[in-house]
């Protein structure tokens, strides 16, 4: 069910007062009922493309392909600059894959995610992608691949995608009941908490966010499931915008979503 009232008029407001490209997503996962703004927009991914990686990691999980106790030995020319841990670690230190899945979600480790997509391959995470039905989503590179990231060669999401990635990870339906409760579980204990989280995770209840971030130059993305009584989905994207007075968005919208869903309804 789509809304038309003052919660899609109320957030399309915001975003239509800031710059560039702006998409947003949000599903109560209770009455079905939706708000979107350019939600089909195709947007430069920054690290929300890790929930796919992640997904095609536990696809092979689930299948026994891989083993997530698998022991990776890191070596220096696995790293890369920027977010995360494994970089900043000494060289040869050993973590399991599922280690580096936890790592690359949570801290959005680039150098997790790298050994990640070199173990399991572009072309097989895509392949997972399109039998999945994400249209718009594509991996194309890895995390800081300055040359390609020059030749326009980026890693794509959309606002509904990525939702409905979402939603079906709070439904258990994405790959398999276990594997999603532990992809949330994971996702539950994100440590990039000035977004979605920024005044929710201030108040008294502390309530349970899932979620995960992007960032990189005039990019700012946050998308995850918010536990309020009603638990909901809410997706913000932004490319080429003004990335503080769009967090500003994603943190005030989202405790307005938040205190909407936790409303006692007769």
């Amino acid at each position: 069910m789509r809304l038309t009232g003052s919660l899609e008029e109320e957030v399309t407001e915001k975003l239509r007062r800031l710059p560039g490209k702006t998409g947003f997503y949000y599903e109560n996962l209770v009455t079905g009922e939706r708000a979107a703004y350019h939600e089909d927009e195709r947007m430069m991914a920054a690290s929300v493309i890790k929930l796919f990686v992640m997904t095609e990691a536990f696809v092979r999980f689930e299948d026994g392909t891989l083993n997530p106790d698998r022991i990776i030995r890191m070596k220096r020319e696995d790293c890369v600059p920027s977010c995360g841990a494994l970089t900043y670690l000494h060289d040869g230190i050993e973590v399991t894959v599922l280690d580096l899945v936890t790592l690359m979600i949570i801290f959005s480790d680039n150098t997790a995610t790298n050994v990640l997509i070199n173990l399991l391959g572009i072309e097989e995470i895509n392949r997972t992608i399109r039998r999945m039905g994400y249209r718009d989503t594509v991996l194309q590179r890895k995390m800081y691949d300055t040359e390609k990231s020059k030749r326009g060669i980026q890693n794509y999401i959309t606002a509904a995608e990525t939702g409905r990635l979402l939603r079906e990870m709070y439904q258990g339906r994405l790959v398999s009941r276990q594997a999603s409760e532990k992809m949330i579980s994971i996702l539950k204990n994100q440590q990039l908490c000035s977004k979605i989280p920024f005044y929710l995770q201030a108040l008294p209840e502390e309530p349970e966010i899932a979620h995960k971030t992007g960032e990189d130059c005039g990019i700012t993305h946050d998308v995850g499931i918010v536990y309020a009584k009603q638990p909901f989905v809410v997706c913000y994207c932004g490319n080429d915008t003004d990335t503080p007075a769009y967090e500003r968005v994603m943190a005030e919208t989202s405790l307005w979503l938040y205190h909407r869903n936790s409303e006692v309804r007769v």
